[in-house]
């Protein structure tokens, strides 16, 4: 497997997780008392429940966030490695 393919599988299990994340992440909201308009900007969360899943929701975003930039830095060494060949 060449570096490219590595770095495409890396992003490919990193956006799994995150859409694994979300999935869960709604699951759970579905089985709770909904949010109207699920807005995450309201300025007081109404329940402590609401607080919560703005946090994992929050925290579900930072990873993703970590885990795409870890696999767009391989992606992006793999690019310099194939055009220093």
């Amino acid at each position: 497997m060449d570096a490219a393919s590595a770095a495409k599988d890396r992003v490919d299990r990193a956006l799994a997780l995150l859409e694994r994340r979300l999935l869960d992440l709604k699951g759970r909201a579905a089985g709770s008392s909904r949010v109207p308009d699920d807005d995450l900007f309201a300025p007081e969360p109404s329940t402590e429940t609401d607080r919560l899943r703005i946090h994992e929701l929050e925290a579900a975003g930072r990873d993703a966030a970590e885990a795409l930039s870890r696999a767009a830095d391989a992606i992006r060494d793999s690019l310099a490695e194939q055009e220093s060949r």
